[in-house]
């Protein structure tokens, strides 16, 4: 197929925008908040049922593109696919709603367009509006030019990209099940306290003994201690702004929120003269602003002012350290003090309560525990590969420089 097939098209022509659903006011429906599309993630993060009262309105194989700033620039864009056949959705009025013509485009290529630098150049140059609430000009965006491909190799770009997002998908699922898996077995011995017994049953219901402690009853033989029994905890301390670079030179910075996406870290400065360095699998969190966002070092980082790290005591408690971190965050979250940013201080984090079990419980769970961060990290690592990847092939596929075989396809 010729390049010369690919034909300069205005956006409305082949898009529709924002089209035409009826939902009864004070139907109960399911709602999609800003909160559910995650930054160029395909997959939208659940939803809610409620009465419907406004809002964009939508089905399955719609797009979602956020509209406003800073959701547009982040890449809060989606496709739906929780409803069901022929159900009508809605969500932010933040939203463009973007809907295939039969015969002209493919729904699975106007997502990957909306994500693809074409359009969402085209976008964000279009947000008018006072600082802080610029909004993307849905009119601009449908009067723009872009060059499109017939729709077979449309469909055939878009199934290149979908099979890398598909993946993707896979190994979210995965982890999401391993994470569950993981808090209900911590849940079940060290809060429930139904561990194994000597005979392999679950302690309390087996009338294991309990005793009263400063936190409740607890298993006898079983104490109650501070944080600092299982790890050192170091505090973030910022290097000078002139040490910063975006070449890679030094040691990679975290500051904060912005530099950790889910269980990974993706910090975008270096620096040159670290004051605090974590070592690979300590533990990493946010103490200021966005508090929390717990996950694992792969290697060392400098640490701004806005985390902290612990190095476990004893690799056997890093995993116990972990899931009391994200247990008891909301009760560290509640601690934070200042006037202008709310932040942890280092007492505040340091004299976290924690039940001290024997050995044997811990040693047992680090051995169950660990397979499945191993896991995790291992999908978590391919899922920034693959996203590479699509990331990399995406503008090359829609601008035609790279080209898919449609007809050996057929």
């Amino acid at each position: 197929m010729s390049f010369n097939e690919w034909r300069e098209e205005k956006l409305e022509d082949v898009i529709e925008f924002n089209p035409s659903e009826t939902i009864k006011k004070g139907k109960v429906v399911k709602k999609i908040g800003m909160d559910k599309l995650m930054p160029f993630q395909r997959k939208i993060e659940g939803f809610v049922v409620t009465k419907y009262t406004s809002g964009t309105k939508f089905r399955n194989g719609d797009t979602l593109l956020a509209r406003i700033t800073p959701c547009l620039e982040n890449g809060k864009t989606a496709q739906v696919s929780i409803l069901e056949e022929g159900e009508v959705g809605f969500g932010s009025t933040e939203f463009i709603v973007l809907r295939e013509k039969p015969g002209i485009s493919d729904r699975n290529f106007i997502y990957y367009l909306s994500i693809s630098p074409k359009l969402r150049d085209i976008a964000i140059k279009s947000m008018t509006g006072t600082s802080g609430r610029q909004r993307a000009q849905v009119d601009v965006i449908k009067n723009s030019i872009i060059k499109l491909p017939p729709i077979e190799e449309q469909r055939q770009i878009a199934n290149i990209l979908s099979s890398l997002d598909e993946k993707i998908e896979i190994n979210n699922e995965i982890n999401k099940k391993l994470e569950e898996m993981a808090q209900a077995i911590f849940q079940h011995w060290f809060v429930d306290f139904e561990f194994p017994n000597e005979n392999g049953e679950p302690y309390k219901s087996s009338g294991g003994e309990m005793v009263e402690s400063e936190l409740g009853m607890i298993p006898k033989g079983w104490t109650i201690t501070t944080l600092s029994k299982y790890g050192k905890l170091q505090m973030g301390l910022s290097p000078k702004s002139n040490t910063y670079n975006e070449e890679g030179i030094g040691i990679p910075l975290l500051n904060g929120a912005a530099d950790f996406s889910g269980k990974l870290i993706t910090p975008n400065k270096y620096t040159t003269d670290p004051k605090r360095i974590c070592k690979e699998n300590d533990l990493v969190f946010c103490i200021r602003a966005t508090i929390g966002n717990i996950t694992y070092a792969d290697k060392q980082y400098c640490l701004g002012r806005g985390v902290a790290s612990i190095t476990p005591l004893h690799e056997t408690y890093s995993e116990y350290i972990y899931y009391n971190l994200k247990r008891k965050m909301d009760e560290l979250i509640s601690k934070a003090t200042g006037s202008v940013i709310l932040g942890l201080s280092k007492p505040d984090i340091n004299e976290m309560k924690m039940v001290v079990p024997n050995e044997g419980v811990l040693l047992n769970f680090h051995k169950i525990v660990s397979k499945f961060h191993k896991t995790t990290r291992n999908n978590d690592i391919q899922n920034l590969r693959l996203s590479n990847i699509r990331d990399t092939l995406l503008p090359k596929l829609m601008s035609g420089e790279i080209r898919v075989p449609v007809e050996e396809e057929k």
